[in-house]
């Protein structure tokens, strides 16, 4: 799924979402990704939601985000509240969809100069 057929200002942006991979600008990334505005960060470790913990979350939140997407590959999976507390406390907006959703939102978001940091887990293969 194309999201955006050219580059809308001097940041990362997600071209497009597929089995295939994440296009962030021109490179596909394969595999779960973080992405904000400046930094791309292709070794994330976490390919389920089942996956995530403290450590996972504290790479997301080193990027000092105001907001968070997460998503979860193809369907949304929530996460336990004791997750959901680790950005509260922090005072860091999150939100839990489906990859392309996230992708979606990501794009819209930083267009408009928030400060928000995309963490995606991969799609399943076309």
């Amino acid at each position: 799924m194309d999201l955006t057929l050219q580059k809308p200002g001097e940041h990362h942006f997600i071209h497009s979402v597929s089995g295939d991979g994440i296009r962030v600008v021109d490179q596909v990334c394969i595999g779960p990704i973080i992405v904000s505005a400046t930094r791309l960060i292709t070794d994330w470790s976490v390919h389920r939601a089942e996956d995530l913990g403290s450590q996972s979350l504290a790479q997301i939140l080193d990027l000092e985000p105001e907001l968070v997407l997460i998503g979860t590959g193809e369907r949304q999976v929530f996460l336990a509240p004791e997750l959901m507390m680790v950005f509260y406390r922090q005072n860091v907006g999150v939100e839990i969809m489906n990859t392309p959703a996230a992708c979606r939102t990501f794009n819209v978001l930083v267009s408009e100069g928030r400060n928000v940091v995309a963490a995606l887990m991969q799609i399943a293969g076309s």
